[in-house]
């Protein structure tokens, strides 16, 4: 133990490697422990840390995020012994890659002694597929140049791809990832749609990943290959935010945090991110608060610094900023709480209905895929301004207006927040009280996007939902949307395939099959219900 000590306190000057004395030493107690021996140096050549493994390997632990900044690297070298004379091995380069060390050596030991000195860095901006730059072998006693300034070097290449103050600009910037055991195509598809859910977050995509497997990897969902690939490109753009296109379980999280010191988020922590930030009623942020402490109890378990990566989300937006510091039964309070309150909201949505009721008017509620333009085509029929964007879920608290049809009909028609396939079931759950005005629905306008090359597994999705919600009682009326980009030969076929109305919801002349046929339907429908 006073030998290692002794190592411990050993100075390397800064244009080395490791000092002569300090591999010598290092040599001889690996010899006389059978053990690799490795050091942690810092770039003013200070010894952090000792580490003691077995015969083959060594083992670094967690040596904190503190060191990491923007990206770049971490500020430390390892230098380590190696017994049988073997080279830098492919867990060498992991460890190299994963904690973004400035430099990984060994120091092969031939009868107690460093035979040889061997070493590699990361490459920055290798567009060759040469992710690591190998360093001549020499003995210790002869090392030549400048190690500090190589570091340095290399510090401003991976500054000059990407400069930190283009970094440091408050927006994340993700990579998006995809593990399926599904076709490629399939996986292509949904990663363009959460590409648009990324989007709607405000946030950059730097690339996508997509890897098909057999079988899923239980502990890091990809294979850890794939996961240095990964890093390499993260390393490379200066991401700061991993996007799984799939649910991750607290471990996964917990074992890709721990790997990449990144932050990570899976599909359904976004779509609750973006909800986050969308609610604008009182009662939408209840509904958001609750799905996401629901999302966040079976959680708790994780370390804390892999916990405030979960915590964070898409900006730092949550239900608080101190999750850390909530444990289960502060959480179970809290959810409570906001159940009573969303019981008060949805007595007073019942009452609003009630009063509606009264005036004995039919209602039409608009259904269907997040961005099919349901917004949009209430504008356009009751000539309201609701907020209607280009964006994945732009709308999410309900909407009710009154719409005059000719002949002085008159109807109540609705809008509701947009599915979406996988959507997470807390938030389901916490948006039941707003659904429930479905059911009070006597015809369900189901708004389809057409132009969408999607729009048969879109609806699928919807008839889906709308069953889990039993909502199979009530008529449904097709209407595909934004004709004006088709071709109208297929518009017809596609008419004649899935039975429907045709519009476009920025063009209310198209709007007159759409008028006669849901007049005539909610009328027959509402008539019957009184009935």
């Amino acid at each position: 133990m006073k030998r290692l000590e002794r190592c411990s306190s050993r100075r390397v000057a800064p244009g080395e490697i490791v000092s002569p004395e300090l591999a010598r030493e290092m040599a001889e107690l690996s010899t006389e422990f059978n053990r690799q021996i490795g050091v942690l140096i810092s770039r003013n050549g200070l010894v952090e840390l000792v580490i003691v493994g077995d015969h083959r390997h060594i083992m670094i632990p967690d040596i904190g995020l503190s060191r990491t900044s923007g990206g770049r690297l971490k500020g430390l070298r390892c230098v380590h012994t190696h017994l049988s004379r073997e080279k830098i091995s492919q867990d060498d380069l992991l460890d190299l890659l994963f904690l973004r060390l400035d430099l990984m050596a060994i120091i092969q030991v031939q009868n107690g002694l460093p035979e040889s000195l061997q070493a590699v860095h990361l490459r920055p901006g290798s567009q060759t597929g040469e992710d690591y730059q190998f360093l001549p072998p020499v003995h210790p006693a002869k090392q030549t140049g400048d190690i500090r300034a190589l570091i340095d070097s290399l510090e401003q290449e991976f500054t000059r791809l990407k400069p930190i103050k283009d970094v440091d600009q408050g927006r994340d910037r993700a990579i998006l990832i995809s593990v399926t055991t599904r076709s490629k195509a399939g996986a292509a598809d949904s990663m363009d749609e959460l590409r648009e859910l990324v989007r709607s977050a405000d946030v950059a995509v730097l690339d996508t990943v997509i890897q098909r497997r057999h079988k899923i990897n239980p502990k890091f969902i990809l294979g850890k290959g794939k996961l240095s690939e990964i890093m390499l490109l993260a390393l490379r753009h200066h991401a700061n935010l991993l996007i799984f296109d799939q649910e991750l379980n607290p471990s996964q999280v917990n074992s890709i945090v721990k790997h990449t010191e990144m932050r990570v988020l899976d599909r359904s922590q976004l779509i609750l991110d973006i909800f986050a930030n969308r609610a604008l009623s009182k009662e939408g942020r209840l509904q958001i608060e609750m799905a996401q402490l629901k999302y966040l109890r079976p959680r708790l378990g994780l370390r804390d610094d892999s916990l405030s990566r979960l915590t964070g989300g898409i900006g730092g937006r949550g239900p608080g900023e101190t999750k850390l510091e909530i444990d289960r039964r502060r959480i179970n309070d809290r959810l409570a709480l906001l159940a009573k309150e969303l019981k008060k909201v949805a007595k007073e949505r019942y009452h609003r209905r009630s009063r509606r009721r009264k005036k004995d008017l039919p209602v039409m509620s608009l259904v269907g895929y997040t961005n099919a333009g349901k917004s949009t085509l209430l504008n356009s029929l009751t000539k309201s301004n609701i907020l209607a964007e280009d964006k994945l879920f732009a709308t999410l608290d309900p909407t009710s207006r009154r719409l005059r049809f000719p002949e002085d009909v008159e109807v109540i028609i609705t809008d509701t927040v947009g599915f979406i396939r996988h959507l997470p079931d807390e938030l389901m759950q916490a948006f039941k009280a707003t659904l429930e005005e479905l059911h009070e629905a006597d015809l369900l306008l189901h708004v389809i996007d057409l132009a969408n090359p999607q729009f048969e597994h879109h609806m699928h999705v919807v008839d889906d939902i709308l069953r889990d919600l039993e909502l199979t009682h009530i008529p449904v009326l097709r209407v595909f949307n934004k004709i004006d980009q088709l071709d109208p030969a297929y518009v017809r076929a596609q008419l004649r395939m899935h039975e429907g109305v045709a519009v476009s919801a920025i063009h209310p002349e198209t709007f007159t099959s759409f008028m006669n046929v849901s007049k005539l339907r909610v009328l027959k429908q509402w008539g019957r219900d009184k009935s």
